[in-house]
């Protein structure tokens, strides 16, 4: 399918490998998850800004979460649902639209890490200095935070992004179910040493400082909690720390799992239902694990049904 001399701006995209009788049932399957994903993460949202009660720094943050998580999924799972329902000739994408979507699919994991590196911040102020907790986290310094990790992300991203479409195309086929920035530079005949050392730089940068933050903060907070003989204390922190700590080790695990399957071509197939899976689970388990985990907001949720239930 690979061209030696590239055309125009039409790029073919190498969708999921299914077969005739799995076509249905995926299709169905990303369908019911993609509206689980909106419709929690989305009521989640709503919940917490019409609460009052709910308004606090830790809720603010799993909003930023949670709008990322719509985000994420939005640009990935309608456009893979779309080339389900049509043939390998007819499932193609416009370079631009390729450079958009490559650009908003990377704003998302990376605003994925920085947001899940503030929220363990705020379990460490919480649980660390709790008399000081008001103080640091207050309003102001939720959205200064957040501002903070979209817009590092955004600006690292663009940049990214910029190296792969500043070069010359000579192919025209994406190996991908969605494009992303090694799609874009596989493109090239070029030179990529330029690229490589960029996102190399940008991945050990973003990792190592993720990895790193989220290690030490849970490190100092179990040794709080050893040395503590506040058995409320201990419980609550091992409460809201482990619905992080799963989330973010589920995130971590199946990122290294699909960069690991890249140095493997003999199992493509099984990479790109990976990286379908990796940015469709976890929007789902985010919103179950941030939601309903939470006392106050299932507390929230039995009063919304109660009072439906009464009118």
């Amino acid at each position: 399918m690979e061209n030696d001399t590239f055309v125009g701006d039409i790029l073919i995209l190498e969708g999921l490998n299914i077969t005739s009788q799995g076509l249905i049932p995926t299709f169905i399957f990303l369908l019911l998850i993609y509206i689980f994903i909106l419709v929690s993460n989305i009521g989640l949202v709503v919940l917490i800004f019409r609460s009052k009660s709910l308004q606090q720094p830790m809720y603010l943050l799993v909003c930023n979460m949670s709008i990322n998580d719509v985000f994420g999924a939005t640009v990935i799972i309608p456009h893979v649902l779309q080339d389900l329902l049509i043939s390998d000739s007819e499932r193609y994408i416009h370079y631009i639209d390729c450079a958009v979507q490559a650009f908003c699919v990377h704003l998302h994991v990376g605003t994925s890490h920085t947001v899940l590196m503030i929220m363990a911040f705020d379990r460490y102020v919480a649980i660390c200095n709790p008399l000081r907790y008001a103080a640091v986290m207050t309003n102001r310094m939720v959205v200064l935070l957040s501002v903070a990790a979209w817009g590092t992300i955004f600006v690292l991203v663009a940049i990214l992004l910029g190296l792969s479409i500043r070069l010359s195309r000579c192919r025209s086929v994406i190996f991908n179910p969605f494009c992303d920035n090694a799609s874009l530079f596989k493109l090239s005949c070029e030179s990529i040493l330029i690229n490589n050392i960029y996102g190399l730089g940008y991945t050990v940068v973003l990792l190592g400082s993720s990895l790193g933050s989220v290690t030490l903060t849970y490190l100092r907070i179990a040794m709080v909690c050893l040395s503590s003989k506040n058995k409320a204390l201990n419980s609550k922190a091992l409460q809201t720390c482990t619905t992080h700590l799963v989330a973010y080790i589920i995130f971590m695990v199946s990122g290294f799992l699909i960069v690991i399957l890249h140095r493997f071509p003999l199992l493509a197939d099984l990479r790109k239902a990976a990286s379908v899976v990796g940015h469709v689970v976890l929007p789902a388990l985010n919103a179950a694990i941030y939601g309903l985990q939470n006392k106050e907001v299932r507390q929230m949720i039995k009063t919304l049904f109660h009072i439906n239930k009464v009118t």
